[in-house]
């Protein structure tokens, strides 16, 4: 976590960031996370997003920290899956594919 990140929930936590946490808009700006941080979404939607982290002490901790899992992740080698395994999470995806499709 940066400094910054820490200040800002300090802030946050003492009621000096001026933010009223309204979860429906959190859960939104989070919903898209995943995406912002692989840099998959519109620039405006980026800026929504960084104007977002600014006012949000909660949110920007938050996506701190998944930047960190993310990281983590990428230097850890993948798991070899059994010829079981790999099957169903096959049929998983595939069953899931068609519930979307419908």
């Amino acid at each position: 976590m940066t400094k910054k990140a820490i200040s800002r929930k300090k802030a946050g936590a003492q009621g000096g960031s001026g933010h009223k946490h309204e979860t429906g808009r959190c859960l939104h700006i989070l919903q898209r996370l995943s995406a912002y941080i692989d840099d998959e979404l519109a620039s405006n939607v980026c800026e929504e997003i960084r104007r977002h982290l600014g006012a949000c002490p909660n949110c920007e901790v938050f996506v701190e920290s998944l930047r960190h899992t993310v990281a983590l992740c990428r230097h850890r080698p993948t798991p070899a899956l059994s010829p079981t395994d790999r099957q169903a999470l096959r049929e998983n995806i595939l069953r899931a594919a068609r519930a979307q499709a419908r």
